[in-house]
């Protein structure tokens, strides 16, 4: 795989980042929503960089793959928590404009990584 831990892999260090910024995004978020669209987007946000550590982990090409791919589904998951909570007025119009950026920029990384992936078995 060319990287001696999952912590060198760039869609696990995205991932991370991305799952901190969700974090400092919601803690705005109204208190009322602790249980609901906070803690869906949070948990959402943690599963994609633990997926791809888990997968990494698991030293077989066909599921590190697979666990990519859940990676990928936790993220639209956020995604559409992240729209949700703008629609709704959990979060304010445009705040998490940059977060969803980001995660177009992980999608795409995910999406070629598994390719590649794909392309080598």
């Amino acid at each position: 795989m060319g990287v001696s831990s999952y912590r060198e892999l760039k869609t696990w260090q995205t991932g991370m980042a991305l799952a901190a910024e969700v974090y400092r995004l919601s803690r705005g978020w109204p208190k009322d929503e602790l249980y609901g669209l906070t803690s869906q987007a949070r948990r959402a946000a943690g599963s994609i960089p633990a997926n791809i550590a888990e997968g990494y982990g698991r030293e077989s090409r066909g599921s590190y793959m697979q666990f990519l791919k859940i990676a990928r589904g936790s993220l639209r998951e956020l995604e559409t928590h992240l729209l949700l909570a703008e629609r709704v007025g959990v979060a304010a119009s445009g705040t998490c404009e940059a977060s969803l950026q980001f995660a177009d920029e992980l999608g795409r990384m995910l999406h070629s990584q598994i390719r590649r992936l794909g392309e080598t078995s």
